[in-house]
């Protein structure tokens, strides 16, 4: 993913806001976009590459729901060592899978990456290693997130792995804008003016629904996962590992 696009999406005033989209604007700026705005992200990719060494089954299937571009799915494909495994990338958005299918083509790999369009609610989960929700959970209506985990759970071997990163707000008001405020501040010190926040933060209101760490310890809880714990947390930005 090298020479890509720079984010300038939110750069000009815009009279009539509309909520955030993955359409093509986006898939084109997508990997400035999370480099820029999501601390820790490489930080997380490499760490499921190790968690994919580690927990991933002889012929299962390794889950990637909320693909984007792809870069999940390459990097279980290029830890898995476990024979006979097939990699399902999910998303809904066309421009985002038709990107992702010519990242996936540009890297070898002996694991095959099935691309899918379609919800991950309607995504069936079976016979199942690994499942990754990188930043994905966060955009589905908080009365089906419960579904979805019962049903990854439900799909996963015993011994499966779940990993869960997710925008998070804190139990504390007070605490909860400093780590808002803290974001921000990584938004500007990669580049994105104050306009360019505002009027992403706008975008996101009604479509990026965002839990307590609590809430999500819970509902994986709940949904038959024996443990759960955050991994990594930097500002309101969390990855959370949930075993089978």
């Amino acid at each position: 993913m090298t020479n890509r696009l720079t984010d300038t999406i939110y750069s000009s005033p815009i009279e009539q806001m509309s909520d955030f989209n993955f359409d093509q604007r986006v898939a084109e700026v997508f990997p400035d976009m999370i480099q820029r705005s999501v601390p820790g992200y490489q930080t997380i990719l490499h760490t499921l590459g190790l968690l994919t060494e580690r927990y991933a089954q002889a012929e299962t299937n390794l889950y990637d729901l909320g693909c984007s571009l792809g870069a999940a799915s390459l990097m279980m494909r290029r830890h898995n060592t476990q024979s006979h495994c097939k990699i399902i990338a999910v998303d809904n958005s066309e421009a985002m899978l038709e990107r992702c299918q010519h990242h996936i083509d540009s890297y070898r790999g002996d694991t095959p990456i099935e691309l899918h369009c379609q919800n991950i609610q309607d995504t069936e989960i079976t016979n199942a290693s690994i499942v990754v929700l990188n930043f994905t959970l966060q955009f589905v209506p908080p009365e089906q997130r419960q579904a979805i985990l019962n049903k990854i759970a439900a799909g996963l071997k015993p011994g499966g792995l779940l990993l869960l990163s997710e925008k998070v707000r804190d139990n504390s008001a007070s605490m909860n804008e400093l780590l808002i405020d803290l974001h921000h501040e990584f938004k500007r010190t990669n580049g994105y003016s104050e306009l360019e926040i505002s009027q992403k933060r706008t975008a996101l209101e009604n479509v990026m629904k965002t839990d307590t760490i609590d809430l999500h310890h819970q509902r994986l809880s709940e949904a038959g996962f024996s443990e759960s714990g955050v991994w990594y947390q930097s500002y309101n930005f969390c990855s959370i590992i949930a075993i089978k």
